[in-house]
């Protein structure tokens, strides 16, 4: 498998790469749209445990992202689970502004003190995913702040900070 091939899902709040969930979502997007979650569920972990290994009694965890997944895959609407923790994505094909954006978050949340989940998408086709129009990207807690700059770290620290603090009110 390519890392193309591999889609990172949030299960039990953990990041879990999954080998070609793509083209297991695409073959059942027809006879499965309609389908109970239940049915989706028995189907998607019975096709994903082919090419991966899913934990006995993680099985249901793994069902939940690999539903939630799905749907978003066939254009339905998903509700998220909220984060525990911020979670800072940073696209970029690998530029040298895409590393600066990367080094001003992780210098940010040093000077913050803040426990952070931050992940740098270089892959395209992920990037594409997040449907953003330029680059480099910054997203905090799912939400787009920053597309086509390189934000000071002053800027960065006051969106970690609010993310932080809506986080804290629910």
């Amino acid at each position: 498998m390519t890392k193309e091939n591999i889609i990172q899902l949030r299960i039990n709040n953990n990041l879990v790469g999954i080998a070609g969930l793509e083209g297991i979502m695409e073959a059942m997007a027809k006879d499965f749209s309609a389908c109970s979650d239940e049915e989706i569920k028995r189907e998607i972990l019975l096709r994903a445990a082919k090419h991966n290994y899913i934990p006995r009694r993680a099985e249901d965890a793994y069902g939940i992202a690999l539903i939630r997944e799905f749907r978003r895959f066939i254009g339905q609407e998903v509700e998220e689970e909220p984060p525990d923790r911020l979670q800072i994505v940073v696209l970029g094909p690998g530029c040298a502004r895409c590393f600066q954006l990367e080094r001003n978050v992780r210098e940010s949340l040093a000077e913050l003190q803040l426990p952070g989940e931050l992940i740098h998408v270089d892959d395209l086709r992920a990037i594409a995913r997040y449907g953003v129009m330029g680059t480099p990207a910054l997203i905090i807690n799912g939400k787009v702040v920053s597309v086509g700059t390189t934000p000071q770290r002053q800027q960065i620290k006051e969106w970690l900070r609010a993310a932080e603090n809506s986080m804290a009110h629910k």
